[in-house]
């Protein structure tokens, strides 16, 4: 996919404003590129100055507007600030694609340390229920309306064996993405969610390293045969965030090569 075309002014999200957290890698950053070639002014959330600041510069080389915001998901203060400087850079917040979120080694629920249970529910849930917060209030107070699109997975759906814990996190947020869609879908703003399937992003790829044979079981399991680029889940959030998706609300996308079916 090319990943130098410049901004499209009649793009899929031409004219909006949109925040996007873990954007330094993986899906976040190439949501970052796609929602810029498809016309939208992006900001950048994550911990990691270097990789923002590394995308961002790609971003404004091939001529679109971006900006970044070194955020901690997991701190209430962090995440209004990010949202805070999209207002500021921009005078309004139409749109945020909440793709933040962490992994855990995979292994039996009771091998879980407690201090990693707690890193991945403060970054995996709770961090989403503070971007969302702090989104719906500026949304609320800048454009009047607009759409939310929270990075669940198909690991939220069922069972998750050897990846309890994760599993957990990401039907927490497809719970509070359901219940954020009805509570202010009478305001106009919508919110949904993707919930990828195999993945060959840096989490992934960090995976594959200590189980080898990882990646071929999973596409077995997978009616396509493969895991996704990162840039084919953007194209399913870039769809959810625009105004192409207008009656869509409080729904969990899988984008999973048919893994569910």
């Amino acid at each position: 996919m090319d990943n130098t075309a410049t901004t499209d002014p009649t793009g899929l999200l031409a004219g909006k404003v949109v925040l996007i957290t873990g954007a330094g890698r993986g899906i976040g950053a190439a949501a970052a590129r796609l929602f810029s070639r498809e016309g939208a002014s992006v900001v950048l959330a994550s911990r990691t100055e270097s990789e923002l600041s590394a995308v961002v510069d790609g971003i404004r080389a091939a001529g679109g507007t971006a900006d970044y915001a070194v955020t901690d998901i997991a701190d209430a203060a962090s995440v209004r600030a990010a949202v805070q400087r999209a207002v500021e850079l921009h005078g309004r917040l139409d749109l945020a694609f909440n793709n933040a979120g962490m992994a855990i080694p995979h292994g039996p629920m009771t091998d879980v340390p407690e201090d990693r249970f707690d890193r991945i529910t403060s970054v995996n849930f709770k961090g989403v229920w503070l971007a969302m917060t702090a989104e719906v209030q500026a949304i609320r107070a800048t454009a009047g309306t607009g759409s939310i699109v929270n990075n669940s997975s198909v690991g939220g759906f069922a069972g998750n064996p050897g990846l309890g814990a994760y599993g957990a996190t990401k039907r927490a947020v497809n719970s509070i993405t359901e219940t954020a869609a009805v509570e202010y879908g009478p305001e106009g703003i919508r919110v949904n969610a993707v919930a990828p399937g195999t993945t060959m992003t840096e989490m992934m790829r960090g995976w594959a390293a200590r189980e080898p044979a990882i990646v071929e079981s999973l596409n077995a399991r997978t009616p396509l045969r493969r895991a996704a680029d990162p840039d084919e889940i953007a194209e399913a959030a870039a769809w959810l965030l625009s105004d192409r998706a207008s009656y869509i609300t409080g729904v969990i996308l899988p984008v999973d090569g048919g893994m569910r079916a």
